[in-house]
């Protein structure tokens, strides 16, 4: 199996170290695109966790790089209107030649993102709908044709413009485990993108969801599956670990012990990195989504050298 690496870029740290020039995290990307790695992230998030916008970012990023596939890690397409949204991505997939991966989530309950969705006048409660008619909406205009569409949003005969590079669209991943987006990954989207299962949890859920594609007549090999990951590598493993607290501390303003439950993390040694990733990797994921725990340029050459053993 074909295995890709991918980086998430530091916006939300930026912001909570008073940091929030865009130059530094474009130059991460092109040196992450220099050592090999097939991709780079941009989180989402306007009041919850303040951070800069993806989709602008991205373009920045695709203008500034030319191999690496570029996603969102992910964006909550509920807080958004669709029309705008699909506009918005077909010309980002312009700008990137097709290099696009849209990563969706609904969003978890929380009392700051239940304010976040009040700040941006959303309904909270509706957002797992709002979000895939969002998704099938930007999907239809992406099709060329004009578009009537009488649901959360009403369109006479609508076209936008430009498509995307890629036709019918980037291809659209998802976060989450409830059952929800089983059905939903198995009936229409590409790919799975879990932040909260370690590898054990991975490999048990990960069959169920090439099986629901079959029984939907669709490849499970046309799904993708990935994992959003949390590491600190350093020779000093203590050091690591500290490093690994320190920022989820910083990153979600709750106690370490809490917020390392919200994902699998590792702070160690680049030898039990390997051995970390490889377990995903066995697990069945074939792409990895990495978010590094501080010196992100020196962690992006350490796994960089080891990328053949992965």
């Amino acid at each position: 199996m074909s295995v890709k690496i991918g980086y998430l870029l530091p916006t939300r740290e930026q912001i909570v170290l008073g940091r929030p020039e865009v130059a530094p995290m474009l130059a991460l990307a092109e040196q992450a695109e220099a050592l090999g790695y097939d991709s780079i992230w941009v989180g989402d998030s306007i009041t919850a966790r303040p951070r800069h916008e993806p989709l602008t970012l991205l373009a920045a990023v695709a203008a500034r790089t030319r191999r690496v596939e570029i996603g969102t890690a992910v964006l909550l397409p509920a807080l958004r209107n669709p029309v705008v949204l699909a506009h918005q991505l077909a010309t980002l997939d312009q700008i990137s030649e097709g290099r696009m991966i849209l990563g969706i989530g609904a969003a978890t309950d929380a009392p700051a993102i239940r304010d976040e969705f009040t700040a941006c006048g959303v309904p909270f409660e509706a957002r797992g709908t709002r979000m895939m008619q969002a998704i099938r909406l930007c999907r239809a205009l992406w099709t060329g044709e004009r578009v009537d569409w009488d649901g959360l949003w009403t369109l006479k005969a609508q076209q936008v413009g430009p498509m995307p590079h890629r036709p019918g669209g980037p291809p659209v991943w998802i976060g989450g485990t409830v059952p929800a987006t089983l059905r939903r990954v198995s009936q229409e989207l590409d790919g799975w993108f879990p932040s909260s299962l370690d590898a054990a949890g991975f490999a048990r859920k990960w069959p169920e969801f090439q099986q629901a594609a079959r029984d939907h007549g669709r490849d499970p090999a046309a799904i993708t599956g990935a994992a959003y990951l949390t590491i600190s590598i350093d020779d000093d493993a203590a050091l690591a670990t500290q490093r690994v607290h320190d920022f989820l501390r910083s990153y979600y303003g709750d106690r370490a012990d809490i917020s390392s439950k919200l994902g699998p993390c590792y702070g160690g040694g680049l030898e039990g990195a390997v051995e970390f990733l490889r377990g995903f990797i066995r697990a069945g994921a074939s792409h990895l989504m990495l978010r590094f725990c501080g010196a992100p340029e020196k962690q992006l050459e350490m796994l960089a050298s080891v990328r053949g053993r992965l």
